[in-house]
């Protein structure tokens, strides 16, 4: 049954993003004997290590290394805790916001070639993109550009 929990806390704090990846290093006391401090909690964690420099007295150093952290990483979340309380100590997605490789010049003539010859396949506009541009892209990647031009275009039309 307590298996069973803890499969299912670890899952959640993944979904979540706050599954902390060092676990192992954090050798705070609180969270060596007390089961309610998870190392695996990074939001916990986090916080726990700045309230113990802030109202502990314990020197960053110290700190920053029985969390299991640099002291650059300690500074950052202060830092993101200042500017955003416990919700600036969550990660940020990873990933990249918009398309890297597909700029708009590549978009513009993949709908282009696409309204010149709807027959075009996926594989054929990728190798058009690897011909005319010098890149290497997805077939969901111009998919998933394709498909942002005509949700931009549909919202355009109801705007105006």
């Amino acid at each position: 049954m307590a298996r069973h929990s803890i499969d299912a806390k670890t899952r959640a704090l993944r979904e979540h993003g706050c599954l902390n990846p060092n676990a192992e290093a954090v050798r705070d006391e609180l969270f060596l004997s007390n089961a309610f401090f998870d190392p695996r909690d990074l939001l916990q964690v986090k916080y726990e290590m700045l309230r113990r420099v802030r109202e502990d007295g314990v020197p960053v150093s110290h700190a920053a290394a029985s969390f299991g952290v640099s002291r650059p990483t300690w500074y950052l979340a202060q830092r993101a805790y200042d500017a955003g309380g416990l919700p600036g100590l969550l990660p940020d997605r990873p990933g990249p916001c918009r398309p890297h490789k597909i700029s708009d010049e590549v978009v513009e003539a993949l709908r282009a070639a696409k309204s010149e010859q709807p027959e075009l396949t996926a594989a054929d506009l990728v190798d058009l993109v690897r011909t005319r541009f010098g890149i290497s892209v997805h077939r969901r990647s111009i998919d998933r550009a394709l498909g942002r031009e005509k949700k931009r275009r549909r919202a355009a039309h109801r705007i105006s």
